[in-house]
């Protein structure tokens, strides 16, 4: 299983204390208002992304929250684990000003931007408008997993096609 932990930066990662032009990598924050379900996951995913197209150090993904939940939800936690990504050591956290000045994505998960993205901040901002897992039994919770894969999928394959 992949092992998630907000203590490390994981390859693929940034902790948000670059400035931007520091780096030629293309960042990508992945936002919900929780940080406990859907950008958890669609982080889960950009990192594997990250591995699987051999991306290190040209990519780079971030994930929080405006109002960031105690814990990643159980039901998250199953369907993850189902397709063996392990995301139970995760923690969500707020995401920053700084995080999303940093970004050249961010990728809203069916909230409103409004309160992540900057004022003039020069970046591209795509809500993907998905079902909250929250409370949903294990089907519906696994139609949205592979949603926010397929979706992380194409992303990369665009951005990998730019890089």
């Amino acid at each position: 299983m992949t092992q998630q932990s907000n203590s490390e930066t994981p390859a693929g990662s940034r902790d948000g204390t670059e400035a931007r032009g520091e780096t030629e990598a293309t960042q990508i924050a992945f936002v919900c208002v929780q940080n406990a379900g859907r950008s958890q996951m669609a982080y889960a995913f950009g990192q594997r992304e990250i591995e699987n197209r051999g991306l290190d150090g040209e990519v780079e993904v971030i994930t929080g929250g405006t109002r960031p939940a105690e814990h990643v939800h159980d039901e998250v936690v199953r369907a993850m684990d189902a397709i063996d990504v392990d995301v139970a050591g995760r923690t969500p956290r707020e995401i920053t000003f700084e995080e999303t000045q940093g970004s050249d994505y961010v990728i809203t998960m069916g909230c409103s931007a409004d309160d992540v993205c900057p004022a003039g901040w020069a970046g591209e901002n795509r809500d993907w408008d998905l079902d909250d897992p929250d409370g949903k039994p294990a089907e519906e919770v696994a139609t949205i997993r592979d949603e926010i894969e397929a979706r992380v999928s194409e992303l990369f394959g665009e951005i990998q096609r730019r890089v």
